[in-house]
Order: structure tokens, then C-alpha cells, then sequence
């Protein structure tokens, strides 16, 4: 696999958020969000073999793992990957940007994914792939990072138009004014999770944090 990082740090998102978590970050990504806070994951990274992963995250001794990146599903070993944290009773989120299919993902024990729906300020709103939601489970996460009005009013509609199973959180895109996505949320009554980045609370937009 070509990876960019492997740290030992606090899950700053998601359903396991402020869990001791090992992340292994993968190289190369097809999209490019305006706000992306990742864009060293671009290049190529290095090579690096699914036993020498699985040895460098026991070492930190963690319940759970997050495979993000860039994006891990342009990686067809990433399943193997998976299924060896799986086999050592480790518990992972894979994080992807929502435009690649998730079906491999889904027979993966212990796995749980978080899919992003792009919002029009990402710019990369036309990449979504739409027929991943019905596919996801309650136990999964779809997860809009919204700037402004315009991305919260377009996630609103996407929930009444795509019944989805999994878990709903709106992200505040870092910097913007969080409260106010809480005030939207509370008006409209939505059902969802307003939820920070946590590991930016606690460290700021520090790489391998």
C-alpha cells in the first residue's frame, strides 16, 4: 500500500471520537475539496506491505484504527488490510470522500465506514456517489462538512430525498462559525450529530494529530 503516515493519536471525529485510535493514512486522493486539510496526502507516499502495518500499529495498543487518508478506497489492498486488523479484534473506521464504491468494504468484520456526501462548497459536489447510501448501515456515518448556508441548506435536502440508515453528522468546516450550524440544526429540527473536529480543539491543524 502507499502510505503517507501511521501515528497514535485521539480520534478527532466520527462515532469513536476521543478514543485512543492508531490512524494509517494512505497516499494519493481523486478528489479536491477547496477546504481540504490533507492536501500532503496528494503525493505518491511510500510503499509500504500490510505485515509491516498490522506490526507498527500493535505497538500502539489500541482497540481501534481509522484508515483514512487521501483516499483509501483507490487502494485495493486496503481490504486486506482491514480484514487483518479485524482478524487481531481491532475495531476500524474507514474514511472515504463518498465518490468510490463502498460495497467491498461492507462483508468486513469490525469495520464501520464514514462517507462523505461533498457539499457545493467543497466543489467536488458532482463526484458524490449517490448509490452508496442505501448501502450503509446503522452502525456507519455519512458526514457533510458544511461551510455556509448554502452547503447546510443542500445537506438538508439531501436527507429528505435519500433515506439513509447510518448515523448523520454535520461538520462545520474548521474556522467557520459553529454555533451557527447548531442554530440551523436546532431550527430545522434535524436529526443529526453537530460535532467538531476534536483533535483540532485539542492540538490545532497539526499533520499526524
Amino acid at each position: 500500500m502507499r502510505i503517507i503516515e501511521v501515528f497514535h493519536s485521539v480520534q478527532g471525529e466520527g462515532p469513536f471520537t476521543g478514543l485512543r485510535t492508531s490512524f494509517i493514512r494512505t497516499a494519493r486522493c481523486n478528489l479536491r475539496c477547496t477546504w481540504c486539510d490533507s492536501a500532503y496526502t496528494f503525493g505518491p507516499g511510500r510503499e509500504r506491505s500490510i505485515p509491516s502495518l498490522l506490526r507498527e500499529v500493535a505497538r500502539h495498543g489500541t482497540r481501534y484504527a481509522c484508515l483514512t487518508g487521501g483516499e483509501p478506497l483507490l487502494q485495493g489492498a486496503s481490504v486486506d488490510l482491514l480484514e487483518g486488523l479485524a482478524a487481531r479484534g481491532m475495531t476500524s473506521v474507514v474514511e472515504t470522500g463518498g465518490s468510490l464504491d463502498v460495497t467491498p468494504y461492507l462483508p468486513i468484520e469490525r469495520t464501520v465506514l464514514s462517507v462523505d456526501v461533498k457539499c457545493p462548497g467543497s466543489g467536488m459536489a458532482s463526484r458524490n456517489r449517490w448509490q452508496n447510501l442505501p448501502l450503509l448501515r446503522p452502525g456507519d456515518v455519512v458526514k457533510f462538512v458544511i461551510g455556509d448556508r448554502k452547503d447546510y441548506l443542500y445537506a438538508r435536502r439531501t436527507l429528505r430525498e435519500h433515506p439513509i440508515r447510518a448515523s448523520v453528522v454535520f461538520q462545520p468546516v474548521w474556522g467557520t462559525d459553529a454555533g451557527r450550524l447548531a442554530d440551523w440544526v436546532l431550527r430545522d429540527r434535524l436529526d443529526v450529530r453537530v460535532m467538531l473536529q476534536e483533535h483540532k480543539v485539542l492540538w490545532g491543524d497539526v499533520p499526524g494529530r
